[in-house]
């Protein structure tokens, strides 16, 4: 992709026409996490069904002003890369913890998020100043276990569901789901690999670019062809709808709900921290500790914004990470347009009904091989790394990858520790992360100080070659 001589990739303005279908792009591989916090949050606390709508609706419209401050930039808020936001996952277990008490309740749950949001927002700088302990044998192995955690998401996904257990209305109890790896499903989510990997071998030019959306746009069409898309409901969504802020209540401070929330969101701007440095590998974009304050600085004020707005924390969408390296498109104003459709999304109900029709197995096919591409940027940058001089690099990657992989494949594995750990314990990105900066401090820095900078050094001349 040509770009004008002496404008970064991650700075050019593509044409309008390129900027819509990219940014559509965006939004249909990130809108199903983006609406899932919303109906797992709403669903604890038992909402009705115009009140879960309300959530969701809410959700889209915080993420589209939330992704256009960080895409774009406002003064020291904004990593200006091309970056999608949306709700954290990490925050699901505490929030439902917090719904389950008469004592918290919703608005319980959007003071913690604001108090939250604003913590977030002083100690942004705090969390920019751990960017030397990131040489390219911690960020490879973090970036690895990102695709690697991503590819559990994209492989449940070509099978139809979000797992192969649900919750019985009935009873309430995990029975198995009958959908989940239907064949039907597995066939669909095959040709939309299929067809994304033939456009990127056969094509060129722009529709090379957007292969994912025309991947999905087929599984769409057969989804449909064989009734597999259910637009009921469609004619009663209004057009319109305004997101006001407190639309539940004034929010209420609880301590204890406060200090979970705080510590969740250290746990966000730690794997935030982690998906910055991915992408700045991925688009060749170098980044200071000053701009990632300003990213991590949006996490807090997107988790602010969400109190304030009847939804949740925020974070970058790993995703749309692997969105990027797939289409190799690295302007940030792709995402600038995505947070501009998400934001008519939140506020157009009917628009938003449509896009949540699109099957997950079709999504699946998709998200096979974006989060794929996370893993091998992971796995290129340690190729990078001195292996030879320095064989306990390959304890730092082994034992960081094991430890991330723990809540992959033992989602049991912590059951006894205490509830208020399950932030830190259950999100292998960060187990990864903190294992990975301990071992490379206990083999690196405080035995072999200079050989690390060495490797360190010569990592980095590898990944950029």
């Amino acid at each position: 992709m040509s770009t004008t001589q002496g404008i970064h990739p991650v700075d050019e303005v593509l044409p309008l026409g390129k900027l819509s279908l990219l940014g559509i792009q965006h939004v249909l591989v990130m809108y199903a996490g983006a609406v899932a916090v919303p109906l797992i949050v709403g669903g604890a606390l038992k909402l009705p069904k115009e009140q879960l709508a309300l959530l969701i609706n809410a959700d889209l419209f915080a993420c589209g002003i939330v992704t256009l401050i960080q895409a774009l930039g406002i003064w020291r808020f904004g990593i200006r890369l091309p970056v999608m936001m949306g709700v954290t996952f990490a925050a699901v277990s505490p929030m439902v913890v917090m719904a389950a008490d008469p004592t918290i309740g919703i608005t319980g749950i959007f003071g913690a998020v604001i108090a939250a949001g604003i913590f977030g927002i002083l100690v942004a700088p705090v969390i920019s100043w751990l960017l030397p302990l990131f040489p390219p044998v911690v960020t490879g192995s973090i970036i690895s276990i990102i695709g690697i955690s991503l590819m559990r998401i994209g492989i449940n996904w070509a099978a139809g569901a979000p797992g192969p257990m649900m919750r019985d209305a009935a009873s309430g109890l995990m029975v198995p789901n009958p959908a989940y790896g239907a064949p039907v499903h597995l066939a669909v989510a095959g040709i939309v690999l299929a067809a994304i990997l033939l456009i990127i071998r056969f094509v060129k030019g722009f529709f090379a670019n957007i292969a994912v959306l025309l991947g999905i746009i087929l599984g769409m069409a057969i989804a449909i062809g064989l009734h597999k898309v259910n637009f009921t409901g469609l004619a009663a969504q209004p057009w319109f709808a305004v997101v006001r802020p407190f639309q539940f209540g004034m929010p209420t401070f609880r301590t204890g709900a406060v200090l979970t929330m705080c510590l969740v969101m250290i746990v966000v701007m730690v794997e935030s921290l982690g998906m910055f440095l991915a992408l700045s590998e991925i688009t060749g974009k170098p980044l200071s500790q000053k701009q990632l304050s300003d990213g991590l600085r949006v996490d807090g004020l997107g988790t602010l914004i969400g109190g304030i707005f009847n939804t949740f924390p925020y974070t970058s969408f790993s995703q749309n990470v692997g969105l990027v390296g797939v289409t190799g498109v690295r302007s940030r104003f792709v995402c600038v347009m995505g947070g501009g459709i998400l934001l008519a999304l939140g506020l157009v109900p009917k628009l938003a009904f449509v896009v949540a029709s699109v099957p997950l197995f079709v999504l699946g096919g998709a998200g096979i091989v974006m989060f794929g591409m996370v893993a091998a940027t992971g796995i290129r940058i340690l190729g990078g790394v001195d292996f030879q001089r320095n064989r306990q690099n390959l304890y730092i990657v082994a034992i960081s990858i094991g430890f991330g992989m723990i809540p992959l494949v033992a989602d049991k594995f912590f059951q006894r520790m205490p509830k208020s750990m399950e932030p830190l314990l259950g999100s292998g990105i960060l187990l990864a992360s903190l294992t990975a900066i301990v071992l490379n401090l206990y083999f690196n820095q405080l035995k072999r100080g200079d050989e690390a900078r060495q490797d360190s050094a010569g990592a980095t001349h590898g990944s950029e070659a």
